[in-house]
C-alpha cells in the first residue's frame, strides 16, 4: 500500500485510544478540567456503567462561548503555551487532547457559560463531527455530557468489562479525588442513586469517614512531614492519613497517592510506604492510605504517559527516603498499644465455638512453608501433603490425645501413628466450614439477633458489590439490610458465630481475598460461607486454654474432610514415628 496522511477522524480515533480507554477514564478527564477551572463544586451522573451516559457538571469558571470550538480541538489548551512549561506544570490537564478524544468516539455536548455572560452557549461533537455553537440558558460553569461512548468503535466496546466492573473503576476514581479535594462538594450518582456525596468542608477525616465508616476514620493516623531544611534540593511535603499496623487490607487497592493533587501509581511510592510497615505487618496484609506529596514542579515530570497516571521524580532515591521515614515516624509516633480482648470462650468440649469479639485479622499469618524446614523427609512429607490436599482431605484423622499450644498458633497432639502439628486458625474454619454448610443444606441455620444492630458502611465500590449477595448472605442467618447510602445495617447472624464482630463478616465478602478459591468457585453459597468462615476463625496468636484445643481437636476429628481447610490448604502436618527415629538415628541413615 502506498503510503499517505491517515483521514483526521481516523488519526482521532487511534489518538483517543490511547486516552479514553473506558468510561472511568472520561470521567478522569472531565473531573480535572472541573478542578482545573477552580470548581467548588462537582457533579458526576452515570447511566449504564457509564456505556450510556456520563455528565459530569461544575461550578467553574467555563469556557467562552467564541473558545468552545477551539476547547473541542485537538492540541488545544489554555494551560500552557512554551515546552518549556512543561517541567513545571501546576494543573491537572495540560495535553490538549481529552475532549477531542472523548468527542471522536461518542456523542458529546459541552454546555458553557462564563460569569459575565448573559448566556451560555453549547457545542455538540458526534464522531468527532462539530455542530455549530448555539445560544443557551445554562448557569456559570460547564456541563459536559457524553452519550454512547465507543458507539462508532464497537471493537473497543467489546472489551469493556462488565457493568459492574466498570461501575465500581468509576466509584474507585471519585472516591480518591474526594479525598484529594476536600474543600470541593463531589456527588456521584447512578440514575437517581447517589453513592458518594461529599460537603466540601476540607475535612478529610469526615470524607474518610463516609466511606470507610466512623470507626476506620478515628483509627487513622494523620502525617504531617515537611523536608524544607537548608540547602535541601528539593522542598517537599508530605500530608494525609494511614492506618495503624491493627487496621489492614488484604489487597492494595485502598493505597492511594496524589503528587502534587494528581492521582498516581507510582511503583516507587508503594515500595516506600510498604517499606515504612517493614516487619510491622504480617504476610498479605497491606496498609490503608490517603497520601498527598506536594513537591516541586519542576522536580517531577507528569509528561510520561497520555493517561498522566505515571510520573518521574528528578531525584527519586530522595523522594523514596523522605516518604519512607515519614510515614515510619508517624507509626512509631502515634500507633496505639494493641488492646488485648478478653477471653470468653466457652469450654464444652462437645463444640468449639468462639465467643471473643476479637477478629484478628492482624494476628493473621501466613503458614505457607512454615514447620518444613526440619529435614529433608520432613520437607518431603510436608509437600506432600500439600499437594495431595485433595486426596487426604477425605482421610479422617485417628483420635488424638492432647500435648499442648506452641507459637500461639499450632496445636500438637499424638496419634497412635505419630505426632500430629495443627494448624489452630486452618483446623477451626474448616469446623466452622461444614458446620455452617450442614446447617444451610438441612435449612436450619439458627440466628441470633444482635442486641442493638450494628451499621457497617463501605466504600461506594464495595457497597455494590456486597448488595448483589445480600440475598445469598441472608441464607446464611445474617439480616442485613441497605441502609441508606453505602450503609448496610446488620440485625442479625449465625448463632454459629456468636460474639464474633459482624462486620468482619461483611468486609470479609467484598474484599479481594489473600487465598485460592478454586475448591469453592463452583458454588456462590460455597465461596461465601468460606471466606466468613476464615475471617471469623480463631487466628494464629490466640493463646487457647486446654479446654479450647480438646474441643477443636474433638470438632476436627468429626469433619468429612477434616486434613485441609476450604480453600485447600493443609490444616495439620505428620510426623510418623518411623520418621522421628530416623531423625535421631535410632534406624537406619537420615
Amino acid at each position: 500500500m502506498p503510503i499517505r496522511l491517515l483521514a483526521s477522524e481516523v488519526a482521532s480515533q487511534i489518538a483517543a485510544g490511547e486516552v479514553v480507554e473506558r468510561p472511568a477514564s472520561v470521567v478522569k478527564e472531565l473531573v480535572e478540567n472541573s478542578l482545573d477551572a477552580g470548581a467548588q463544586s462537582v457533579s458526576v451522573l452515570i447511566e449504564e456503567a457509564g456505556r450510556k451516559l456520563i455528565e459530569v457538571s461544575d461550578d467553574g469558571r467555563g469556557i467562552p462561548a467564541d473558545e468552545l470550538t477551539l476547547a473541542a480541538a485537538r492540541h488545544a489548551t489554555s494551560k500552557l503555551v512554551l515546552s518549556s512549561e512543561l517541567f513545571s506544570i501546576l494543573t491537572l490537564g495540560f495535553r490538549g487532547e481529552a475532549l477531542a478524544s472523548i468527542g471522536s468516539v461518542s456523542r458529546m455536548s459541552l454546555t458553557s457559560r462564563v460569569k459575565d455572560a448573559k448566556e451560555g452557549a453549547r457545542l455538540k461533537v458526534e464522531g468527532g463531527k462539530e455542530d455549530k455553537v448555539e445560544k443557551v440558558g445554562a448557569p456559570v460553569g460547564t456541563v459536559i455530557r457524553v452519550e454512547d461512548l465507543f458507539y462508532n468503535v464497537p471493537a473497543r466496546l467489546k472489551f469493556l468489562k462488565t457493568d459492574v466492573t466498570e461501575r465500581r473503576a468509576i466509584d474507585n476514581l471519585v472516591t480518591k479525588y474526594a479525598l484529594a479535594y476536600p474543600n470541593v462538594r463531589f456527588k456521584l450518582s447512578e440514575g437517581k442513586n447517589i453513592s458518594l456525596q461529599t460537603a466540601g468542608d476540607g475535612d478529610r477525616r469526615a470524607i474518610i469517614a463516609a466511606l470507610y465508616g466512623v470507626d476506620v476514620a478515628k483509627q487513622m493516623l494523620e502525617v504531617l512531614a515537611d523536608d524544607s531544611s537548608t540547602g535541601s534540593e528539593t522542598d517537599m511535603q508530605l500530608t494525609g492519613f494511614i492506618s495503624p499496623v491493627s487496621l489492614t487490607r488484604s489487597n492494595r487497592k485502598d493505597i492511594t497517592f496524589f503528587v502534587n493533587g494528581r492521582w498516581v501509581q507510582d511503583t516507587p511510592l508503594n515500595a516506600a510506604l510498604m517499606q515504612a510497615y517493614h516487619t510491622l505487618l504480617m504476610v498479605g496484609r497491606f496498609p490503608l492510605t490517603a497520601l498527598f506529596l506536594e513537591i516541586k514542579p519542576e522536580e517531577v515530570d507528569v509528561n510520561v504517559h497520555p493517561a498522566k497516571a505515571e510520573v518521574r521524580f528528578k531525584n527519586q532515591d530522595k523522594v523514596f527516603s523522605f516518604v519512607q521515614r515519614a510515614v515510619r515516624r508517624a507509626l512509631l509516633a502515634y500507633t496505639p498499644v494493641p488492646q488485648v480482648m478478653p477471653t470468653l470462650w466457652g469450654s464444652r468440649a462437645s463444640s468449639f465455638e468462639p465467643r471473643s469479639t476479637n477478629t484478628g485479622s492482624d494476628w493473621e499469618i501466613a503458614h505457607e512453608g512454615q514447620g518444613t524446614g526440619g529435614s529433608e523427609q520432613l520437607s518431603v512429607r510436608t509437600d506432600q501433603s500439600s499437594v495431595n490436599s485433595g486426596q487426604l482431605s477425605n482421610i479422617k484423622v485417628p483420635l488424638l490425645r492432647l500435648i499442648g499450644q506452641i507459637g500461639a498458633a499450632y496445636i500438637v497432639a499424638e496419634g497412635p501413628d505419630g505426632l500430629y502439628l495443627i494448624d489452630q486458625h486452618a483446623a477451626h474454619e474448616r469446623v466452622l466450614f461444614e458446620k455452617l454448610m450442614i446447617q444451610q443444606e438441612q435449612r436450619k441455620i439458627p440466628s441470633q439477633a444482635l442486641l442493638s444492630p450494628l451499621v457497617v458502611n463501605l466504600p461506594p465500590a464495595q457497597a455494590k458489590l456486597l448488595t448483589g449477595q445480600l440475598e445469598a448472605l441472608n441464607h446464611f442467618g445474617f439480616e442485613v439490610e441497605e441502609f441508606g447510602t453505602n450503609a448496610f445495617q446488620i440485625r442479625a447472624m449465625p448463632a454459629l458465630f456468636t460474639g464474633s464482630d459482624p462486620s468482619a463478616a461483611l468486609r470479609a465478602l467484598v474484599e479481594d481475598f489473600e487465598e485460592d478459591e478454586t475448591p469453592l468457585q463452583d458454588e456462590i453459597e460455597s465461596k461465601i460461607a468460606g471466606r466468613v468462615c476464615k475471617r471469623l476463625a480463631v487466628k494464629a496468636g490466640k493463646t487457647l486454654t486446654q479446654d479450647e484445643q480438646r474441643a477443636l481437636l474433638n470438632d476436627l476429628e468429626n469433619c468429612d474432610s477434616p486434613r485441609t481447610c476450604p480453600h485447600g490448604r493443609p490444616t495439620m502436618i505428620h510426623l510418623s514415628v518411623d520418621m522421628l527415629e530416623k531423625q535421631f538415628g535410632r534406624k537406619g541413615a537420615r
